[in-house]
């Protein structure tokens, strides 16, 4: 089998060369032509026999939809297009009903695996028609993991249900981590605790809370056991504020995955607007003590240059004549 892989990145480029090792030809197309094999998508689609297969993987939303337009002007009735990026699932709705008009077909992938996946195999969630999905079936077969199909690779329904089933998998993966790092957070809290890591690398064998990714925080740990090299900002792609959102639309009670979402929105806060909000409130209804901002409000070093932010940052206690105490109100401690 001759197929069309379009975007040479990071996950694309391992799939290129997995489909490689299983016997597949495969002609790439990236704007980066260290990576390239043919200069544009013109000269892809010349190169892969008809009934073709080009397969997208390249970033979501208007990079998918532009590609995705490019190929409809390229491409011949009978050719499929398989959109293996991390698309919103209405996205593909879209996609399919532009290249049915032509007589082209189209499957939505899910593909799960990361960096990884070149030599474990990537886990994949298809939606389009069962037709098409069958004479795919030899790329899916090459990129999913050894062992029973079903294990690595699943026809989860119609158009738009393989990046559907990605997004919720992604929305589970969001609150495993968040588990995973609040349970260091709290071991490396406690004095009693002194080997943090050695705790996380003993649950990876015969313990309930055993994963891959378990796996990878005992590798993270190893490399840097107090995560001195980072800071604590996690970015978000998509897939969670997405499964959220679903989760709103059908009335399915989500508290873990939105938990997990808005802990990195609160990451990326130097200083909490709405905390700063909830102190002066509390210093209005029951005088309790806040603490002052620091010259750039939380955000750089006060005075002697202690720092005691999230970040390395300060704010510092207010004092003396400037301190605010609670009042008899609070029943939150001394009142004199």
């Amino acid at each position: 089998m001759h197929i069309g892989l379009v975007g040479l990145g990071k996950m694309g480029g391992n799939m290129r060369e997995r489909l490689r090792r299983a016997g597949l030809q495969v002609t790439g197309y990236d704007r980066n032509p260290d990576v390239s094999d043919v200069p544009g998508l013109a000269e892809l689609v010349a190169a892969v026999p008809a009934p073709r297969i080009v397969w997208i993987m390249v970033p979501s939303g208007a990079p998918t939809t532009a590609t995705v337009n490019d190929l409809d002007g390229l491409l011949e009735a009978g050719d499929t297009v398989i959109d293996g990026g991390n698309s919103r699932f209405t996205d593909d709705f879209a996609h399919a009903a532009s290249l049915a008009a032509k007589g082209i077909g189209y499957l939505d992938c899910g593909v799960s695996g990361g960096v990884w996946g070149l030599e474990n195999g990537y886990g994949l969630m298809v939606g389009g028609d069962a037709e098409l999905v069958q004479r795919a079936m030899p790329i899916f077969d090459a990129l999913r993991p050894e062992g029973p199909r079903a294990e690595g690779f699943v026809h989860a329904g119609a158009v738009g249900a393989g990046h559907y089933a990605k997004m919720v998998h992604n929305g589970i993966e969001y609150g495993l981590m968040q588990a995973y790092a609040e349970g260091y957070e709290l071991l490396a809290a406690k004095d009693i605790v002194t080997d943090v890591h050695g705790c996380f690398k003993a649950w990876t064998r015969g313990t309930v809370v055993r994963s891959w990714l378990l796996d990878l925080l005992v590798k993270a740990l190893e490399e840097d056991q107090d995560l001195d090299e980072i800071r604590g900002y996690v970015n978000d792609s998509g897939e969670g504020r997405w499964t959220v959102e679903e989760a709103i639309a059908n009335a399915v009670p989500m508290p873990v995955i939105s938990a997990a979402l808005f802990a990195r929105f609160a990451s990326r806060q130097d200083d909490s607007p709405a905390m700063k909000a909830v102190s002066a409130l509390r210093n209005q209804f029951g005088g309790h003590a806040v603490t002052a901002a620091g010259p750039t409000s939380g955000a750089g070093a006060t005075e002697g240059g202690k720092a005691g932010g999230s970040d390395g940052s300060a704010a510092k206690d207010v004092q003396g004549a400037d301190a605010v105490h609670a009042g008899p109100s609070s029943g939150t401690g001394s009142t004199r």
